[in-house]
This record gives C-alpha cells, structure tokens and sequence, in this order.
C-alpha cells in the first residue's frame, strides 16, 4: 500500500486570499479574526481529506529575500500589509502550532522556497506530495509525484491538469512567467508580451527562453499576432526576460533544519485551542472541542473536521447528551424530605444563592414547575424533580408542599436571587402565587451591561465566553423538532445533572462578571438602578398583558385579503402575465429583462436585487414595483399581525401577553416578541386599525404617554449647541425652527414642505445620513442636499463639534457612553474597511442619543412601577403599566381617572431625567391604543 502523500500548505497565499474573500470579521474587542477563521477552516478541510499526511504549514517571513538582491524594485509596488491583516498573522500562527501542525518560517526566502525544497525532497524519495495553494506560480513544480490542490476553489492539477489550464506543460511556466512578467510581485517580464503571446511562442519555438533565444528568426514564421515585430522586443529586453526567470523560479535548495521525516501532526495542544477559540471567539468550534466532538483536532489521524457554523448531525447530539457533570461539581438529587430541609436549612441563612426552574415550556403564562436547581457554592448543587412524569408520586417530593417550603426564603428581603433570566423565573412564580423579592442578580444583564455587542448573553454562550466551558444544550437530552421531549418527560438521569449544570455555571458567571462591571466606568450604576430594577416591573407589565379585539383583526385580515388580492391582478396586468410575487428571481426577471427596467443594484451572487430599497427607489419611476412594494406591506401585516394576534391570545386571561427582552439590542432599548410591539406601523391606515384592536377592558380607558421629540433633545443636551437649546427652551417647533434656519425664511413663514424636509434633517444627521441619503430622502440632487447640511452646521455649529468629538472619542476609546453611563463598544471603528469604519462613527454619534433616550424610559418605567404599587389598595390611581413601544408608555386606567392620571403621568415620566433642555410627553386617552396615540 503506498504511503499517503505529504501535504505542503501555502499559509500566506491562503492568509491573503481569504482575507480579501471572506467577510471581516472581529471580536468584541477588536481583534479581526475572518482571514484567521478562513485558514483554520481551510486545514481542517485539509486534516479530513489527507487523514494520514505528514503536513506542514509554510508562511513568508518577515524581511527581505534574495530577489530584493536581484531586483531592487521586486515586489516594490506592493502596498503594506493592511493592519488588519497584520493583526491576525500571529494568532494563525498560535492556532496552527496548537492544531499541532509543523509551522515553517524560514528567513531570506519566500514561503515558495520552503515548499518548492520539500517537494523537491519528495520527488527525489518517490514519494507524493500534495501542495494546497492558490498561487500559480506554483504549477512549476508540479510533476508525477506532485500535485497543486486548491482548496477554495476545489481545483487540482496534475501534469495533465497544467497543461490543460495554462496550454504549456509544468517545465515551461517558470518562462511563461519570465516571458509576461508579473504586475503583482513586479516581475518585468518583456514589455509588450501579455499572456496570449507568451502561450503562443512557447508552444510554437516548443521549449523555453534558451530555446526561443537560440533562434529568434524562427518567432517571425510563427502565426499568432504580432509574432513578426517580436523578435526585436525580445533582443531589446533580454536582460529583463532572464531576470525574471530568475525572479520567478522557485528555489529547490534552501537549508531548512529539518527533512520529510520531521512534517509528522502532533497531537493537539487541547488547552492552547481552547484559550485561542475563546479569545478569537471562534463559539461553535470551541464548543466543539470541550464536548470531544472536534474530530478534526481530536483525533486527527482519522476524524473529521467539522467547520465553524455548522451544528452537526443527530450523532453529535447524542454524544453530547451522554455529557457528565463536572468531576469538580457534587450533585444533589432531593427525594427525601431530610434532604430538603438540609437545603432549606443552608438556604434560609445564605446571603445570596442562585436557582432556576425547569419547566414546561419557554411561555411564563402557561409553563408549569418540573424541578428546581438550587447553588449556593460552585461545584455543589442540587435539583429537586417536582413534575417528572415518569415517578411514581412517592419518588418524588410533592410540588406543592416544597414550593410552600421554598416561598418564605423566596419572599426574603435580606436574600439576594442569583440567575439567568430571572423575569422569567419570577413570572413563573407568580403563577404559583409566591414572590420573589430581595436584591436581584441576573448573570444575563451582568454580561449584557458589561458589552452589549462582545455575545450573546444566553447561559451557554456566556460560558464559552467567559468560562472556556461548553454546556449540555437543552436539544442534547430533549432532541430537536416535532419529537422534542418538554422537561417533564426527561429521565432524571440526564434532567438533573442539566439541572444542576444550569445554576453551578450560573452562580460561576456571577462571580466572574460582577467584578468586571464594578471596575469598569459606570456600569455598576446602570447594572443596579436601570437593569436590575427594571425585571420586575416588566414581569408585571408582561403578566398584565392588554387586552385586544379579536373580532376587529378578523374583520381587517379579510379586508387585507381582498385588497392583497387586488394588488397581485393589478401586477399581472401590468407585467403581462401572471408570476409568483413573492418570488425574487421571477420579479427580477419581469422587472429588468421583460421590462427593461434599470439594474439599480446587485445582490452578492451577482442577481439584480429586488431588495425593499432598490424597489422603492424604482417605483418612483415605474408602477409595478410600486404595486410590489404595497403588496409586501400588506402581507406582512396580515401574516405577523391581523392573523396572529388573535392566536397570542391567552385563554387564562382574554388577553395578550408580550415578552420583552433586555438583552437584545445594542443600545439598550427594549425589544418585545409574541407579539412584536416595537415594529406596529403607526404613519399607515392598515396600522393604525391594528393598534385600534388593542382595547381596554369595560370601566377603562387607554392612556398612551409618549416622549417628544426626546433623541432631538437629547442632541441639543450632548451638543450644548446655544442654538438648539434655546429653540427647545422657548419651546419651539424644532423642526419649523431649523427650517427657518436652514432655508432663511421667517419662523411664521415656513411652509409644509420645508418644514418636512427640516424635520428629515433633523432626524437624518443624529443617524449620520450623507448628503446623498438625504437626497434620496427628499427626492433632491445630492449637491442641494449637501447644501442643506452645511447650512444646518452653520446655524448650529455645536452639533458639528459634537459629531467630531465624539468620533475622535470612540476612536481613542473604543466605546461611547449614554448620559447614565451605559457603554456601547464599536469594535469596527479602527477598521482598515472605510464602509465599516465609517458605519461604526455613525454609530457612535447615534447610540449616546439612542441609549440615554432608553436610559429615560426605564427610569421612568421603574417609577411609575413603583408609584402605580403606592396607589394600589388606596384610594389612589387604579392603573396598570401594560405596553412600552419605544419612547411610549401605555396604561389601562379606570374611566374616571383617566384625564387627572394624564397629568401626573406627564409630570412624572418629565422628570426621570434632568437634562439642559425640558423633556417633554405628551398624553392621550382612547378607547383603543389608536385614539390614546
């Protein structure tokens, strides 16, 4: 059986390729991993394919070559290395050593060099070698024991596969390159020989540049263009054509300490990979490698490797479910009442101690109890199983007893509850009717407040990130799908160690998390008087939930069917013909080869899109994509809206229950789901009857309470631009006074259409639109838009220093901050890509405005929460919170309350901050969220 063939990388052909190809990517911090993901990726496809190959890595090094004393202007041209790229050269080179491949950087020669010495070394020992490269200067090296793969384009070449790509056999494309020169490494080649010519009198003299040389009269007989006045070229250039043969030959002969015996794969440095994924913040493969199912580090001599992203099959899972707990860690099964009492015992007297639940179902409105995790040190906790349906009742504790038991420790003031998502926790319980009071410690808005952007905050991504620890995932013992078991139905051999996993790596995050947020600027503050706080008032406000006219969404999704219906016959006619219009590829075809409408943009596959963008852009112009567009809006709002909302509602309470969520968006504002609140059109009749479904119960009113114009206020307060203050201090129109400002005209005489555009403006430069944005926007040239925004700067010359500022700051610091502390890091804005640096600085003048705008709010909200629980059971307000959209609060309150709760909600949500300039909210009340708005 012959040998497997040596495996020779080209490392810095593949660094550059797929720096260029793949997308830039970068960590939390900073550090641009996407060239480093793409070799990785690449040498684990090598691993699989080449299971028993001695293998060896070879990267230039830095300093000069040998060329560069040949030819001083070798590889002259050649821009710097991009910071970018530098950046990651060292840490491939980590990753590659504890992959436990051979790293080979030899001084004084190229990368070339050091593969051309090895396959030389092969060729002479019989034996195969493979060379993965995408360089074609390489192909002289190929011969019957040696071949080229390219690994990104999936293309081999063997002496055949040569001769067929380049019309010349491997001994004849060291003159080919000599012959048409090189622009890239600034080989000179013969001028006027390109690659055609250089093909044809190779194949017609039928040899090299001796060959070609020794009988330049013969290059006049031969047929291809040109071939008459080329000898000449070739005589004035001779010097130069035996030079760059010389440039372009691949040395064979570099000393190198070691031989082909030396190239074996050592076993991996598993700790070294696991500090390198969790730093470069390669996720899934680190996952993989602390659950064993990395084959293509594991076991390298016969796995598979599994590229990051892909989630493998039902193999992986099972092998994953059969995941212990940690050696380190001391689980507790609770089936014997002395048991619990010995946890009751130790609970009632801890200062803080972390728990979950397990249970039904991700709803809190429906999810019943099946166990509870119990942690008050790492590597010591408990479970106690309560809903298990395969325990006979004497197996298990009784539900209802243990929760009464849990419930005083529950309610205890003095101790804090440590958890992950604890809104969810603490809504199930009150389902149960057991509060959970005491200070609240959730590891995911720890993580969320110490970097919004750096991962995830769910318990399993925080642990790679933070702990170097992959988890058993919740699919691992319960499957996936249809057939995915709920917790109850889980044997306890596999619940409880998840269980128990749950609240141990929980209470560890704690530890570890904590102290990062107290070091780190203000964050402490926003951690406990905005995040903390705010879970409890949104487990109300969710359980609250608002109540909602089904009957007026079914009405509006017929009439939405209808004139659906309506759209798609008036864009047959108008294409001709009948089409799928949910189809972007049919659409396209209509659009830009029936009807010969201009390609505005192109998708990244190269189809002309038919993007949301690029169709408004076109319906300007053209009926049917405006007919399109209509259409889209009108089926997204009967499928996520009229059609769902009356299956969202709950049958418990006739009414629908939201979840919000804390840690999602990067600025700090809240996002809801199930329904989405945040993403209702309000500016469109079809929205607006939408909201109207949203009602309040007999005896009440809906009292909507929103901040005016807050982001613009919040500008004027950052900028403490004289001009913007004190238009917001005599309280003016703001977009009538820029107006006035921007087009010269008196504040009395500003018209509709200035006024509009003012106020696109004002919005469009806090969200750093260009001058050809706006222009879009307004429907006007780009030179007149960008005469508006200077003029703007002019009148408000502190809004321009600002924006300058605060970009030098996020570029000095990394990260900008809100009025209130919270931080928002922008990894991006030392980017060498300009789009990307400069959507980082938009971002950065942005997300002070966005972030203290969320700031206010859940001030505001945490106040009101606790106003709103003064007034209960007194002859107070009766008034529930029951909906935040945005800068909006939105009450139920009785009928006869209403217009005085108006006033005192206005006064309170204006002062949950002070800023230089009077916050303003307006309030409304309505039968429905529509009349209130």
């Amino acid at each position: 059986m012959a040998s497997s063939p040596i495996v020779l990388v080209d490392g810095s052909s593949y660094l550059y390729r797929a720096f260029h190809a793949l997308p830039p990517l970068t960590t939390s911090e900073g550090q641009p991993t996407g060239a480093i993901k793409g070799v990785i990726n690449m040498l684990k496809r090598l691993i699989k394919d080449y299971p028993d190959s001695p293998m060896a890595v070879i990267f230039d090094a830095p300093g000069k070559t040998f060329r560069d004393e040949l030819y001083d202007q070798y590889k002259a041209q050649r821009p710097p290395m991009p910071d970018d790229l530098r950046a990651q050269v060292k840490p491939l080179h980590e990753c590659v050593r504890a992959l436990g491949l051979p790293l080979l950087c030899i001084e004084g020669v190229e990368a070339d060099d050091v593969i051309g010495t090895l396959a030389k070394m092969a060729t002479d020992a019989g034996r195969d070698a493979v060379i993965s490269t995408g360089d074609k200067d390489m192909a002289q090296l190929v011969n019957g024991h040696i071949t080229l793969v390219n690994t990104m384009k999936g293309e081999t070449l063997d002496v055949d596969g040569v001769k067929d790509k380049f019309g010349l056999p491997p001994e004849l494309i060291i003159d080919y390159l000599a012959l048409m020169g090189d622009k890239v490494d600034n080989i000179p080649g013969v001028p006027g020989v390109g690659e055609k010519t250089a093909i044809g009198l190779l194949q017609g003299m039928e040899g090299g540049l001796d060959v070609i040389y020794g009988d330049l009269d013969k290059v006049k007989t031969l047929s291809f263009r040109g071939a008459k006045t080329l000898p000449k070229k070739l005589e004035e250039h001779r010097d130069k054509a035996y030079l760059s043969y010389e440039l372009a030959t691949i040395k064979t002969d570099c000393e190198l300490e070691l031989g082909l015996d030396d190239l074996a794969i050592a076993a991996p440095d598993r700790e070294a990979l696991k500090t390198l994924y969790q730093r470069l913040e390669f996720k899934n493969w680190l996952s993989e490698l602390l659950a064993g199912q990395d084959e293509g580090v594991d076991d390298v001599a016969g796995g598979s490797a599994t590229p990051e992203g892909d989630n493998g099959g039902e193999g992986d899972n099972k092998n994953k479910a059969q995941a212990t707990p940690s050696s380190e860690r001391q689980d507790t099964v609770i089936l014997e009442q002395a048991e619990l009492d010995a946890w009751l015992e130790r609970l009632a007297a801890a200062e803080a101690f972390c728990f979950d639940l397990e249970t039904t179902s991700l709803n809190y409105m429906e999810a019943d109890i099946v166990g509870v995790g119990l942690c008050l040190t790492p590597g010591e906790a408990a479970y106690i199983p309560l809903g298990h349906d395969y325990l006979d009742a004497p197996a298990q504790l009784d539900r209802k007893a243990v929760l009464e038991a849990l419930a005083p420790i529950l309610a205890d003031e003095a101790i804090a509850k440590i958890g992950q998502n604890l809104k969810y926790d603490i809504s199930v319980l009150a389902r149960y009717d057991i509060p959970v009071k005491g200070p609240l410690v959730d590891t995911m808005l720890e993580s969320y407040v110490l970097d919004s952007t750096a991962t995830r905050h769910d318990m399993d991504s925080l642990a790679l990130k933070y702990l170097g620890e992959g988890t058993v995932k919740f699919e691992d013992i319960a499957g996936k799908g249809a057939k995915q078991l709920t917790f109850n139905q889980i044997a306890l051999e596999q619940a409880a160690p998840y269980a128990c996993e749950d609240v141990d790596i929980t209470l560890r995050l704690h530890q570890t998390l904590r102290p990062r947020v107290d070091e780190t600027g203000r964050l402490a503050e926003v951690l406990d008087e905005l995040e903390r706080p705010l879970v409890r008032v949104l487990s109300r406000m969710e359980r609250n939930g608002v109540a909602l006219d089904a009957e007026l969404l079914h009405t509006q999704s017929r009439e939405l069917g209808e004139r659906i219906r309506e759209l798609e016959a008036r864009a047959y006619e108008l294409a001709g013909r009948e089409f799928n219009l949910g189809s972007p590829k049919q659409l396209g075809q209509i659009l830009f080869e029936e009807q010969g409408i201009p390609v505005i943009k192109k998708t990244p596959k190269g189809a002309p899109s038919t993007a949301e963008a690029v169709l408004e852009e076109l319906a300007l112009d053209y009926p049917l994509p405006k007919v399109i567009i209509e259409h889209r809006g009108l089926s997204k709002l009967r499928s996520t809206y009229t059609d769902k909302l009356p299956k969202l509602v709950n049958k418990a309470t006739g009414r629908v229950h939201t979840s919000y969520h804390q840690a999602v968006t990067a600025t700090g504002r809240l996002s809801s789901s199930d329904p989405n609140l945040q993403n209702i059109p309000i500016r469109t009749d079809e929205g607006r009857r939408i909201r109207q479904a949203f009602v309040a119960r007999p005896g009440y009113r809906i009292v909507a309470a929103d901040y005016s114009q807050i982001e613009l206020r919040i500008m004027a307060h950052l900028s403490g631009d004289k001009g913007l203050l004190s238009a917001f201090a005599e309280d003016k129109d703001i977009h009538a006074a820029t107006a006035a400002e921007v087009f010269g005209v008196a504040l009395d005489k500003v018209n509709g259409e200035q006024r509009r555009s003012a106020k696109a403006i004002n919005f469009g430069l806090i969200y750093g639109m260009s001058a050809w944005g706006l222009g879009r926007q307004l429907h006007i040239e780009q030179s007149q838009a960008k005469t508006y925004i200077d003029r703007y700067f002019d009148r408000y010359p502190g809004v321009a220093r600002y924006m300058e500022r605060i970009r030098a700051q996020a570029a000095e610091d990394g990260y900008v901050e809100t009025v209130f502390g919270r931080r928002l890091y922008l990894p991006e804005i030392h980017s060498q890509n300009r789009a990307r640096r400069q959507g980082a600085e938009r971002t950065a003048i942005n997300a002070p405005m966005q972030g203290t705008a969320a700031d206010i709010i859940k001030r505001a909200m945490i106040d009101m929460d606790a106003w709103l629980a003064d007034q209960a059971g007194s002859d107070g307000f009766d008034a529930w919170m029951v909906m935040q959209v945005h800068d909006e609060l939105v009450f139920e309150v009785r009928e006869d309350q209403a217009e005085a709760f108006m006033e005192e909600v206005k006064t309170r949500m204006q002062n949950a901050a002070s800023l230089d300039v009077p916050l303003i909210v307006e309030a409304e009340c309505g039968d429905n969220w529509d009349e209130a708005h």
